[in-house]
């Protein structure tokens, strides 16, 4: 089977011919990828070469943003770019650009022949609507806004919507992507930063009028939030989001639970990248954790974010022979 087969395969809840996807949703930091290169890797080694040297499956992001090129960006991480209704509105035309559609167009392009002939998994990256607030408003004050700021946020998320899917339609009749991934990063390890009615107040509108668009042309529609998602899962469902990443095991996400739970729920994600330092008895557990759900269908295993940069070169070759072992068990039955 070819990479995008297997993927698609499991998204369906289907098993694929030979083995499961071998994906990293998204890699090792930049920092580990330069330790790596002091411990034997070639120092000229890109992206492309890494992939087929450690034997992955390429999953390729493309994405539209709300940000335009040329918007001005907060002085600080987490900081505001706008404060206000009349600051939203200095910044609108450098938001929700034509210039991102056409990059994007461009993107997909250059991929078409590769995904056509099953080569690669593209995911579509969208702002979602908890996440894109936050990067114009500030961390701290977009939790505020709920409260002080209503009619702007939800200005915000109807402006998004419109570009959002002005996106999907541009795209999909050029390339159809094989999930689209919402950017959102609204839970923590105790859970969601917002409560159950303001997601059904402030963002489920909009998923509501976005995600059946998506749904139409066949392509699964997954949230990437980070920390502990268990307890907005029900809610994410309720509004046509299919599948979470990355089930991040430090949050205490538990794989196992949630399908148990959620029973069509699609994740991505899920292995434990703390246990990949600890050598080769540590990382086998962490796939015997996660085999029998590997073997359900609907998860397809990754690194749960990013491998960091404590993992060394050899322990990161035998994380890949144990998943390619397991990738193979998990077919076999």
């Amino acid at each position: 089977m070819t990479p995008r087969e297997r993927f698609c395969s499991v998204l369906e809840f289907r098993v694929p011919d030979d083995r499961m996807p071998m994906v990293e949703w998204a890699a090792w930091w930049d920092t580990t990828f330069s330790r790596w290169k002091t411990e034997g890797l070639p120092a000229d080694m890109g992206w492309d070469e890494s992939l087929r040297h450690f034997g992955l499956d390429p999953l390729v992001c493309i994405g539209a943003g709300g940000i335009g090129p040329d918007c001005p960006r907060a002085t600080s991480h987490g900081g505001a770019i706008v404060r206000d209704e009349a600051d939203y509105e200095a910044v609108l035309p450098h938001l929700y650009a034509d210039a991102t559609i056409e990059a994007l167009l461009a993107s997909a392009a250059s991929l078409k022949e590769r995904h056509d002939r099953g080569e690669i998994v593209i995911r579509l990256w969208l702002d979602g609507f908890f996440w894109f607030p936050r990067i114009l408003l500030g961390i701290e004050p977009h939790l505020y806004a709920f409260h002080d700021q209503p009619a702007l946020l939800h200005r915000i998320n109807e402006d998004l919507t419109r570009f959002n899917l002005r996106a999907v339609e541009a795209l999909f009749p050029v390339l159809k992507p094989d999930m689209v991934g919402f950017a959102e990063d609204m839970s923590y390890n105790h859970g969601p930063m917002l409560s159950e009615r303001q997601f059904e107040t402030f963002l489920a509108p909009y998923y509501r009028r976005l995600n059946p668009v998506i749904a139409g042309h066949g392509v699964r529609v997954l949230v990437d939030s980070d920390g502990d998602i268990t307890r907005m899962a029900p809610w994410l469902l309720d509004v046509g989001i299919e599948g979470v990443y990355p089930l991040e095991r430090q949050a205490g996400v538990d794989v196992a639970a949630l399908r148990r739970q959620f029973p069509t729920l699609l994740m991505m994600g899920g292995y434990d990248k703390m246990v990949m330092p600890h050598g080769e008895a540590a990382m086998r557990a962490e796939f015997e954790r996660l085999l029998p759900v590997m073997r359900g269908g609907g998860f397809i295993p990754s690194v749960d974010h990013q491998t960091p940069p404590g993992v060394s070169l050899e322990n990161y070759r035998t994380y890949m022979a144990l998943f390619r072992e397991y990738a193979e068990r998990a077919v076999r039955g």
